[in-house]
């Protein structure tokens, strides 16, 4: 399963450093300089994590934290030079997942990294949920030992939903995470795919948050 981190970090050096590391580690990494870049860029592609900076031209690293977690529970990192406990207690009130404070050391970094996506099951090659698994390299569904038949847009919409297990996503975060920050469609687009998915799958896991969007859950 390919891994794609988002890096927002306004400092040159900083930026070039941390990329190269993770992408040497074996990281896909989207990184930006800017706040407002940033937000737009997580509206178009699907992270498994972000490491966020706080001072940053655009948005702010506080305002972003905000914003994603209005999303989706990606785990993110904040990586700041601003240091003392007022700033790091506002960083977890605000639903952070950890946090550093510059200067650091690489290797602990990639420590944290590997640390989260651990906890976020990011790193597994397998996910259960349940009697479902699901197999994101091959595309492939398993329902207690049946395969399902999905198609390759049914199973992508099942991750998104899986990943974020318990928590509802919006119908514009699936068009645009499934679709494409540019797609033409509508909501139709999506309760056609549902409908097609709840009918394969043999449990009722998949809810609806009435004009909002859609959660999976785990059954009992």
């Amino acid at each position: 399963m390919v891994i794609r981190i988002l890096l927002v970090e306004d400092d040159e050096t900083i930026r070039n450093t941390v990329k190269a590391f993770l992408i040497e580690a074996g990281y896909e990494v989207d990184a930006c300089s800017d706040g407002n870049v940033a937000h737009e860029k997580f509206y178009e592609q699907t992270y498994q994590l972000v490491i966020l900076d706080i001072l940053l031209p655009g948005m702010d690293g506080y305002q972003l934290l905000r914003e994603f977690r209005q999303l989706n529970n990606t785990p993110i990192l904040m990586m700041t030079a601003l240091s003392g406990d007022e700033n790091e207690i506002k960083a977890f009130d605000e639903k952070a997942d950890d946090y550093v404070t510059k200067p650091f050391r690489i290797q602990v970094l990639l420590k944290r990294v590997e640390a989260l996506l651990r906890r976020s099951c990011s790193l597994e090659k397998v996910i259960y949920i349940g009697k479902l698994t699901l197999f994101p390299e091959s595309f492939k569904a398993v329902y207690a030992e049946e395969e399902l038949r999905l198609t390759v847009k049914e199973f992508e919409i099942l991750m998104l939903l899986a990943q974020n297990k318990g928590q509802t996503l919006s119908h514009e975060i699936i068009l645009s995470r499934i679709w494409g920050y540019d797609f033409n469609g509508d909501e139709s687009t999506i309760h056609t795919h549902i409908k097609n998915l709840r009918r394969k799958l043999p449990e009722k896991m998949i809810k609806t948050v009435r004009g909002i969007g859609y959660y999976l859950e785990e059954p009992v």
